[in-house]
């Protein structure tokens, strides 16, 4: 650390996303320089990226695409920072990124530290780190076990383990949420649904389990990022359901509109939301149906002819604990929920709780 030139045990500590659904930011000392994993912004507005956190820092590693773990990467690009990232999710950087590129899968030695990289179900291009420091360190980045769109890869061990618990203590799997959405469809059966989400999300699995109930389209965001999911070849050969789907334009009269963005605060979605609110459909004909983390903007729209059923793209608790076990960690913080301090109830990880700035690997 280049103010503590003299300190060369590897520590980790979170800037932010600790205690808040709020801006993935966390900072490593490896021993001999100083790294920040994930530059986010929000999701809230309110929750910007701080310049200051990348105050020192020498790299920068990003695990995926979405805002909440991407947005602050301007920043960095304006430090003249190297940037770790897979291909696919460079596609979001800024112009003039000092683009450095991981595997999706594999291992790469950077500045003497072995930097394992393995994909995390939950985004195309979207990653999970594990550094080969101190008896080593796991960071999920946002995770999923339960994709049947994305791939995931097992990490290797790692005593100190930072994991997405985006979720907190909820426990409901991804089969009953399943069940609770197709109860949902037959009941609005009469209107046409709007599906904000991201692109490189959930929106390929959202529609392949749509498809079975009615005819959808895409947005041209869904339908371009979807389309070079399906031509990377990285995930299950379920997705080729969806060529037909994806060579047709978008039609905004097809009974299931999947568009961006995931809290219809701009994109396709937003102008969706504006024409239906002007025509008096919103919340009649049509209804908003929200499936991921909603902002105030979202909460606002679903007050007004919008609903929220959520779409597993984080671990349920009992991922979160599967996870800390099969990494044989001794101690965990579960990232990007309210009151971290509550699994200090939950017995069953067998790992000490982390909840203090600073943590030695």
């Amino acid at each position: 650390m280049r103010d503590n030139p003299v300190e060369t045990a590897p520590w980790v500590e979170v800037l932010s996303g600790l205690g808040e659904k709020g801006p993935a930011c966390i900072r490593l000392w490896t021993g001999r320089a100083l790294w920040v994993l994930d530059v986010g912004f929000g999701p809230e507005a309110t929750s910007p990226f701080e310049p200051h956190w990348l105050d020192g820092a020498e790299r920068v590693f990003i695990s995926h695409d979405h805002i909440d773990h991407i947005g602050g990467a301007a920043h960095a690009v304006a430090a003249g920072l190297p940037i770790h990232c897979t291909a696919q999710t460079a596609r979001s950087l800024p112009p003039g990124a000092d683009f450095n590129p991981l595997p999706e899968t594999g291992q790469t030695k950077i500045d003497g530290v072995t930097v394992t990289t393995g994909r995390n179900g939950h985004a195309l291009g979207g990653v999970w780190f594990h550094f080969a420091l101190g008896e080593g360190l796991f960071f999920s980045g946002d995770w999923s076990e339960e994709s049947n769109w994305f791939a995931f890869d097992p990490p290797p061990v790692a005593a100190t383990s930072l994991i997405d618990a985006s979720y907190h203590l909820d426990d409901v799997p991804q089969a009953e949420r399943l069940m609770t959405l197709d109860r949902t469809l037959e009941e609005l059966c009469q209107q046409q649904i709007l599906f904000p989400v991201p692109p490189s999300g959930r929106a390929g699995e959202l529609a392949l389990h749509l498809m079975q109930h009615g005819e959808l389209s895409f947005d041209d965001s869904c339908r371009l990022a979807i389309s070079r999911a399906i031509s990377s070849g990285s995930l299950n050969k379920c997705a080729d359901a969806l060529t037909p789907v994806l060579q047709r334009g978008f039609d905004p009269a097809a009974r299931f509109l999947i568009c961006d963005t995931p809290n219809a605060d701009g994109g396709m979605a937003w102008q969706l939301v504006q024409d239906w609110r002007d025509s008096g459909r919103l919340g009649q004909e049509s209804v908003v149906l929200f499936t991921g983390h909603m902002t105030a903007h979202a909460r606002a729209i679903a007050t007004q002819g919008g609903r929220f059923l959520r779409w597993n793209v984080h671990p349920p608790l009992s991922d979160q604990i599967g996870m800390v076990r099969r990494l044989n960690a001794r101690r965990f913080a579960p990232l990007f929920c309210n009151q971290p301090e509550d699994y200090l109830l939950e017995p069953r990880f067998n790992a000490a709780l982390v909840l203090n700035e600073r943590c030695l690997l």
